[in-house]
């Protein structure tokens, strides 16, 4: 009787010991599958039960991953299982401000009709947009409701951003909205004069023609929504 409850016993632990083997073994595999856009062996483990809001150790799921690898096929089947669509890994970043920042415009537009958040704390995919002077994304984002006066963590906006790095498209199109053109930045810069500092001198002159034609903003006034 001893024998057989020892041997039941083990036979239970090797059970268990295995399970765990194969659950690990689909958490890696999960990943990989998000990294490589391999979707049918990711919908396979979605269909088995893995959880579509797996992180990996930076805090990136598998939608984050697979919008930074720029696989569409793959960030649509995921959103398939309902993800957090909005979830921001370590470093702050979401699937859309990935899928921005490599230039993934399908991926974009399929996180986008998806309801991907585009106005938050932090960077935002408007900023993303303009710093690396993708002129087509940031018209899809100001026809989205994107707010242009948000601010960064160091207190630049966008057009702060694409007058920085020199974007003139960027720049005109934002210019066009009501983006304020007196924001200084943590370095105490407006956009005109980041831009000077840079080297861009055309950009610096055309915001600054812009400045002189804008009233500044009260900055006095506050508005405080309950």
């Amino acid at each position: 009787m001893f024998t057989f409850r020892v041997a039941t016993l083990l036979a239970v632990l090797i059970l268990f010991s295995l399970n765990g083997f194969a659950q690990t073994g689909s958490y890696e595999n999960s990943l990989s599958s998000a990294r490589l856009g391999d979707t049918r062996q990711l919908v396979d483990l979605l269909n088995r039960g893995i959880d579509p809001n797996t992180i990996d150790e930076q805090g990136n799921t598998l939608l984050i991953l697979a919008a930074n690898g720029g696989h569409t096929r793959t960030v649509s089947a995921i959103l398939q299982y309902r993800p957090n669509i909005s979830h921001r890994n370590l470093a702050g970043d979401s699937a859309l401000m990935l899928a921005v920042l490599r230039g993934h415009d399908e991926v974009v537009d399929v996180l986008l009709e998806a309801g991907a958040e585009i106005n938050h704390e932090g960077w935002t995919p408007l900023m993303y947009a303009a710093f690396e002077g993708r002129l087509a994304l940031v018209e899809r984002f100001l026809a989205a409701g994107a707010d242009v006066n948000l601010l960064a963590p160091n207190q630049s906006n966008a057009l702060m951003f694409a007058a920085r790095n020199g974007h003139m498209a960027v720049v005109r199109r934002l210019l066009q909205t009501d983006v304020d053109l007196y924001q200084q930045n943590d370095r105490g810069f407006t956009a005109d004069s980041w831009a000077r500092s840079n080297g861009n001198t055309d950009i610096a002159d055309l915001i600054a023609a812009e400045r002189r034609q804008r009233p500044a903003p009260d900055r006095s006034l506050r508005l405080e929504i309950r």
